[in-house]
């Protein structure tokens, strides 16, 4: 199995966590189409997500690249959910 060179690592981790920083756009913009408590839940739930990345570039991990897409699958899951299941409108 092919092992991440330390630099390879350091260097994914880090735009994990860039990435992680530029989803905060998509939930900040979540106010204008759902409720209070949705925005708060999302919120925290990328406050989690940004605990994660951070650790990830502590550790060097090359994992932290796959948290910002984490993040935009959350966000589009909850607010298409939202929509469908519980009418929320713009």
């Amino acid at each position: 199995m092919p092992t991440v060179s330390k630099n390879a690592a350091r260097i994914a981790s880090w735009l994990g966590l860039i990435g992680q920083l530029c989803t905060l756009t998509f939930y900040g913009a979540s106010g204008l189409l759902a409720p209070t408590w949705a925005i708060t839940t999302l919120l925290l739930a990328w406050l989690a997500l940004l605990a994660i990345a951070i650790r990830s570039v502590r550790q060097n991990s090359p994992w932290g690249l796959l948290i910002p897409f984490l993040s935009i699958a959350l966000w589009f899951a909850t607010i298409s959910a939202g929509e469908a299941f519980l009418n929320w409108k713009a």
